[in-house]
């Protein structure tokens, strides 16, 4: 007992579920932006397998 039940109406549990496809369309398109350090760390990363590719070995070892 004094269990409160809350009655959500169609139209808001509607517009609720068109933000969240909205929002999940926009990350989709504009990702969210990587802490400094962390982008620093994923160019570090891509740099050396370019580098790696460009030396005609693919990083792993022979």
């Amino acid at each position: 007992m004094g269990e409160v039940v809350q009655l959500v109406p169609r139209s808001e549990r509607e517009r609720l579920r068109l933000i969240r496809e909205a929002r999940a369309i926009y990350d989709s398109v504009f990702p969210p932006v990587a802490p400094a350090n962390e982008q620093s760390d994923k160019a570090l990363v891509r740099h050396a397998i370019a580098s790696a590719n460009a030396d005609g070995r693919d990083g792993l070892l022979p």
